[in-house]
């Protein structure tokens, strides 16, 4: 039945999960057949879109074609023109050619003669300008340089006598001297005290070196607390944060205040300290306790113990025997003095376990450990290895001991020593006293130095500024003589000038006599020149006609010029208005290529075109006349444009991603379609399976349990009292939920309810599990049973009930052998032949085991028998 029943979960879990898939997909089609059900309007008014946008298409595709036949025409008639007039210009450009070279001479002869004439006329100006401005600069130099002689003699009046200077330097230099002295002194002590700041410095480090080692002890400890005990560490931070919410002391857990004196006296606190209490808070007032269990239990759900400590303190309390008496056990202290730990938790310790009275030993104590126990009487005893408990007997007043060994430290093996820890504390702060006092000297010191350098450079300045004064009078009387000099030089040069003058002077006298020698001469030859005047008149007249002829011959050929430069930019007009044209077809073929999707090297396709012309410069074209049944002009194609492009923009709102779901929606449904088919295939066999199944499990398992009901209440019914056993669930296809339901009624005035923890007393728990126990047993064999006191929590009634059917059930005939251990029994109880009591003896009066003789025994036991009658 095991085996249907784990057979009939399996398949309801896979039921489960194909149904679950079965309604999810099924719902998930039904949304998406909705959703498609909803944009199917859309679609079909997207693809009536994209009709009138693949005409649109097709129209822009013919238009550059009709434009670039156009333009191509355009260009063909500038062309022809544009040769035209290039042959016109070629031929005027010829017959211009004589006059121009003629021209172009004569200028040239003009122009060499002008420039000429400027050179000479050039250099006579500069020459004169020359001179000029050199008089001018010596004169403005003789000015400056007496100006500044006048400037120098009146500054050196103003000059104190430079004997008058020298006490004020030699007392400057006095007192710079003994601020230098001052400054050593200061810097002096300033490196001392660096030097003390440092010293302290190391100190102070070495002093934190050694706390930061007892803090990463205590570090150690807490991670133990973490690592162990993860809610009881997280309490410790919350009470660490909030300790200001209590009104009196409150201890961290018992494990982390105690503080071992010696780590390897550890195991003896541990073994005697349960761990719920390590690991518990310590509080000195109820309603401080109250506050955090509130808070860390019910609030963050904290697992967390806590516990009072006495109101009266037992830390000092004295143990009731001197250690002085125990030393000759080897005992060598009591368990208080072997750590130390804050009041409260040392008087919590001492008055729920008695720390203060449990001694330890050696190994001399374990060896002497009878002698021990029955001299001092002590009722716990640690010795090396080993805990020993000492009880006394109710019965028979006899002392018996039991001894465990002692288990590994664990928490407490980490050793701080507190006062170690305060002493570094103190001397931490009295480094720290002494930095100050250090830094506020180093800062005086520093405030002084600063003084006697700012006083240094005010007297260092005066100084300069007296030195200064000093030599002023001197410099002025040096540049004074300096400036006599070179006036002196300059004055020298005037009278050169003048002796210039004087030569110039006679050589002007000179070209006189020579100019009248001249006039002679020039009388004579003006006589030649009247007969060569008449000649010049002749030669005049022959001039004027050339210029003339020249003058008559300039205004044809500016005519001629005026009339070339028209024709040439007409012809310039013209090949601009070809090289667009052709720039303009160019353009509009390629981007009549472009709209067709055709490359650089591509030919026109066929359905493109019904003849192919030429273009200049080469290039073939193909002039688009097809699109058989799209308009041939640009006008008509706009007009179909326009037209079309207004039917497109009607339908609005429409979005390209909407039909590619459309049509990925469509696929899905399919797919879902033939899944959920598939699945509902796979369910139905999967219930046909588990009926199958649970019908080989329920059957044999309601016959079983009905078995089971019937013992049950026969029992029950010997008893006066009612009881049911039947199968219970409250849903017939959770397999896994299927169980056992008890329902029993002791009293006639009640109705009958399910055996639980809450309904029933402990007594009648006990016989409902024992009578339904032995319904059991009815119906499973075995060699032995073995019922240990089951009737310790019943009353006497229901106990002699109980007792009576055990009786009856196991002196029955061919059942199993029933062992019944029990501390007492009632009297008068109904027993069986078939019964066998045995009593384990007890008390004062046993024999001891070393006195006990089995063979006497057994002597004595065969004289019994062989005595008795036959």
């Amino acid at each position: 039945m095991h085996k249907y029943h784990c057979e009939l979960k399996n398949l309801r879990e896979k039921e489960k999960q194909l149904e679950t898939s079965c309604k999810e997909k099924t719902e998930y089609l039904q949304k998406m057949v909705q959703r498609n059900e909803r944009y199917k309007q859309d679609v079909e008014r997207f693809y009536e879109r994209k009709r009138h946008l693949d005409l649109i298409e097709m129209l822009e595709a013919k238009r550059p074609w009709v434009e670039y036949e156009n333009v191509r025409q355009e260009y063909e008639e500038v062309k022809l023109v544009r040769d035209r007039v290039k042959e016109e210009v070629r031929k005027l450009k010829e017959g211009q050619i004589p006059v121009t070279c003629r021209i172009e001479e004569m200028e040239n002869e003009r122009h060499n003669l002008e420039a000429r004439i400027k050179e000479k006329i050039e250099e006579l100006q500069q020459a004169l300008i020359v001179k000029q401005n050199e008089e001018l600069d010596r004169q403005r130099r003789i000015g400056n340089t007496r100006k500044m002689i006048e400037d120098l003699q009146n500054e050196l009046k103003t000059t104190e006598n430079c004997e008058n200077l020298q006490p004020q330097i030699d007392a400057i230099t006095n007192d710079l001297r003994r601020i230098q002295d001052e400054k050593a002194l200061c810097e002096g002590e300033i490196i001392d005290k660096r030097r003390e700041r440092e010293t302290l410095e190391k100190e102070k480090k070495s002093v934190d070196d050694h706390i930061v080692r007892f803090d990463n002890l205590m570090n150690q400890k807490e991670d133990k607390l973490r690592q162990r005990f993860r809610d009881t560490y997280d309490a410790v931070l919350w009470l660490r944060n909030n300790r200001d919410k209590f009104k009196q002391r409150v201890c961290e857990p018992i494990m982390l205040t105690i503080n071992m004196k010696d780590n390897k006296n550890a195991k003896y606190i541990e073994n005697h300290i349960p761990s719920n209490d390590l690991r518990a808070f310590v509080f000195e007032s109820q309603e401080d306790m109250e506050v955090f269990l509130k808070e860390v239990r019910d609030n963050k759900k904290l697992r967390v113990n806590a516990v009072i400590a006495p109101k009266s303190s037992y830390a000092d309390k004295a143990p009731s025997r001197s250690l002085n008496e125990l030393k000759q056990y080897g005992f060598f202290s009591y368990l208080r003095e072997l750590f130390d730990a804050p009041d409260p938790v040392m008087s919590y310790l001492c008055c729920q376990y008695h720390i203060h009275e449990v001694p330890v030993g050696t190994e001399k104590t374990r060896e002497r450990i009878e002698r021990v126990i029955q001299e001092t009487r002590l009722k716990q005893i640690y010795t090396a290895e080993e805990k020993y408990v000492v009880k006394t007997s109710f019965y028979s007043n006899k002392v018996i001991s039991s001894n465990t060994s002692l288990k590994v430290a664990q928490f407490l093996t980490v050793t701080v020593d507190l006062e170690q820890r305060r002493h570094l504390e103190e001397q931490l702060k009295e480094i720290h006293r002494k930095l100050q006092a250090v830094d506020s000297g180093l800062i005086a010191l520093r405030e002084t130095s600063k003084h006697l350098e700012h006083k240094d450079n005010e007297l260092r300045q005066k100084k300069k500024e007296l030195l200064e004064r000093k030599t002023k009078k001197r410099q002025l009387e040096q540049k004074i003589s300096s400036k006599l000099g070179s006036l002196k030089l300059m004055e020298q040069d005037t009278c050169n000038l003048e002796e210039e003058e004087r030569k110039a002077s006679t050589k002007i006298k000179e070209i006189n006599v020579q100019k009248a020698k001249l006039v002679t001469e020039l009388t004579n030859l003006i006589k030649i020149c009247t007969s060569l005047h008449i000649q010049k008149v002749d030669l005049i007249l022959q001039n004027t006609t050339v210029i003339s002829e020249k003058n008559k011959l300039e205004s044809d050929y500016m005519a001629a010029s005026s009339q070339l430069r028209l024709t040439e930019q007409h012809f310039i007009e013209l090949d601009e208005n070809r090289q667009r044209l052709l720039q303009k077809c160019k353009e509009l073929m390629k981007r009549a290529r472009q709209v067709c999707n055709l490359g650089a090297e591509q030919t026109l396709p066929q359905e493109y075109q019904t003849q192919v012309p030429t273009i200049p410069n080469g290039h073939n074209s193909s002039l688009p006349m097809v699109f058989q049944d799209l308009p041939n002009t640009l006008d008509e194609i706009d007009a179909l444009l326009t037209e079309e492009r207004s039917r497109a923009s009607c339908f609005t709102g429409l979005n390209p991603t909407i039909v590619q779901e459309y049509t990925k929606r469509e696929e899905e449904i399919e797919q879902l379609t033939e899944e959920l088919k598939g699945k509902k295939v796979e369910l139905d066999q999967y219930r046909e399976n588990i009926s199958q199944v649970k019908e080989r499990w329920l059957n044999p398992l309601k016959e079983l349990v009905e078995k089971i009901n019937e013992k049950f209440s026969n029992f029950f019914s010997s008893m006066q009292c009612a009881g049911e056993v039947d199968l219970h669930t409250e849903n017939e296809e959770d397999y896994d939920k299927y169980g056992i339901r008890i329902r029993v009624k002791f009293r006639s005035s009640t109705q009958l309810h399910e055996l639980t923890p809450h309904h029933q007393s402990g007594g009648e728990r006990s016989v409902s599990t024992m009578l339904y126990l032995m319904a059991l047993q009815e119906l499973n064999r075995c060699p032995f049973r073995v019922v240990d006191e089951i009737n310790q929590g019943m009353d006497p009634i229901n106990e002699r009930r109980v007792f009576e059917m055990v009786v009856n059930t196991a002196c029955k005939e061919n059942t199993s052998q029933y062992f019944f251990i029990t501390p007492k029994l009632l009297q008068n109880l109904p027993y069986s032949e078939k019964m066998t009591v045995l009593f384990v003896y007890n008390g004062p009066h046993m024999l001891e085991p070393n006195t006990w003789n089995l063979k006497a025994f057994q002597r004595r036991r065969r004289r019994i028998t062989f005595t008795q009658p036959s």
